[in-house]
């Protein structure tokens, strides 16, 4: 059986120590740098991937979560029934499910994929939606500033993103960058002094919004 992992992770800040964790020296990764919101089979490594598919070089395929497949449902569900079309077996490691079985096709993967990729969809609708009206907030008070230089996600995701560096700011408001850096730092989350006065900035200009 021919093994591959496939990695997504939108910037190279971020860390796939989560998804490789699992990871198994009979596996070929394929580890995209990019944006979610791109479709599967858009992506340098996704269609890399399906040309191994195609080619016959891989039989089995490993997701972390389901929302590395795609952001939307109809791209999770068209990614998962191409790979069920061409009989590879799937499995998403934070369920413990294959979509194929003894041969057959597991109905319960199909089951709760396309449940969890719909509430994904939901979710992420919902959440820029949410955005959008608090920047239209913000103009209205003539306090949006838009994103911080150097960022590439909205302020509310990057602060979500970094909440161990809110909290040790938050905590300790004195120390300097390089120190709450430090502090912040985990063995599988890295911090720079740059990200540090990042999440400050954000923070100023959320309180600021606030009032």
């Amino acid at each position: 059986m021919n093994k591959a992992r496939y990695i997504r992770q939108s910037t190279k800040n971020q860390t796939n120590l989560r998804q490789l964790a699992k990871s198994h020296l009979d596996e070929t990764l394929y580890i995209d740098i990019i944006s979610g919101s791109i479709p599967f089979a858009e992506r340098p490594e996704g269609k890399r991937l399906i040309q191994a598919v195609e080619a016959g070089q891989v039989s089995y395929i490993t997701f972390h979560d389901l929302s590395r497949a795609g952001r939307s449902t109809v791209d999770v569900l068209t990614t998962l029934n191409y790979f069920q079309s061409k009989s590879v077996i799937v499995k998403i490691d934070n369920l413990g499910l294959e979509s194929i079985i003894d041969g057959k096709v597991n109905p319960i993967f199909n089951l709760i994929t396309t449940v969890l990729s719909e509430i994904y969809s939901l979710e992420r609708t919902t959440l820029l939606e949410r955005q959008a009206e608090g920047v239209h907030q913000a103009k209205l008070r003539g306090v949006y500033k838009g994103r911080v230089e150097g960022t590439t996600d909205s302020p509310e995701i990057t602060l979500s993103k970094h909440k161990r560096v809110v909290k040790a700011i938050k905590t300790n408001p004195t120390l300097s960058l390089r120190q709450i850096a430090k502090l912040a730092t985990e063995s599988d989350y890295k911090v720079s002094p740059n990200t540090v006065k990042k999440v400050k900035e954000l923070m100023i200009n959320q309180n600021k919004q606030v009032a």
